[in-house]
């Protein structure tokens, strides 16, 4: 081989091994770049799944599920209400008709927290008062019960006193019934009858008295 043949031969195998092994770097950076890509993918679809899982988990705890726990942790606070808004209207009640509606109210409702305490044992749940339709429920009450008491007797107090008892009876009667609908434990179903009947037979007494007040 000649010197000239031969330094061709030694520059053609310089260009061959530069383009290899920029061949080589190209692909190691479009290889890398789609990894990356898969990868961020990956990311995205792992948080828009944990996102929606406790979005789920939130609204399973919030938006009206009524699990045992939830329905017994409303009445609970139901319950609670009534008896110290009774208890409070027995004392600062100036109309005979209202103070006798309170003192049913205390009567009633303690009776009704009893049953509920052993049925809770019963079926083995637990009283929630945490979730959001429970904890709205008892800040009204707390909310009406501060109002009352700081309120001075006399007609207007009685009237407002009995305006709230039908509120509330409506929204616990039409919040029952909902969770009367969703369980599918017959033992629950049979106690929640008997409850909205006696809420029932409240919000109607609550009305009539209502209109007299008018």
């Amino acid at each position: 081989m000649t010197g000239n043949a031969h330094r061709l031969t030694t520059i053609s195998m310089a260009l061959f091994c530069a383009a290899a092994i920029g061949a080589c770097s190209k692909a190691d950076r479009t290889a890398d770049t789609a990894a990356a890509r898969t990868d961020s993918a990956a990311g995205r679809l792992d948080s828009t799944a944990m996102a929606k899982t406790d979005s789920g988990m939130n609204m399973a705890h919030n938006a009206g599920a009524w699990t045992n726990d939830h329905i017994f942790g409303y009445a609970h606070n139901a319950n609670e209400g009534e008896i110290a808004l009774g208890k409070l209207a027995e004392t600062k009640a100036t109309n005979a008709k209202v103070k006798s509606f309170a003192a049913e109210m205390v009567k009633d409702h303690q009776a009704m927290m009893k049953d509920a305490h052993a049925l809770m044992e019963k079926v083995k749940a637990n009283a929630d008062s945490t979730w959001d339709d429970a904890k709205d429920l008892a800040g009204g009450a707390n909310d009406k019960l501060k109002e009352l008491t700081d309120k001075a007797k006399g007609a207007d107090w009685d009237k407002n006193y009995i305006d709230n008892q039908v509120e509330t009876h409506q929204k616990v009667l039409d919040k029952l019934n909902d969770a009367a609908k969703s369980t599918t434990d017959s033992t629950i179903s049979s106690a929640l009858a008997k409850t909205t009947a006696k809420v029932q037979e409240h919000l109607t007494k609550a009305q009539s008295i209502q209109a007299g007040l008018k």
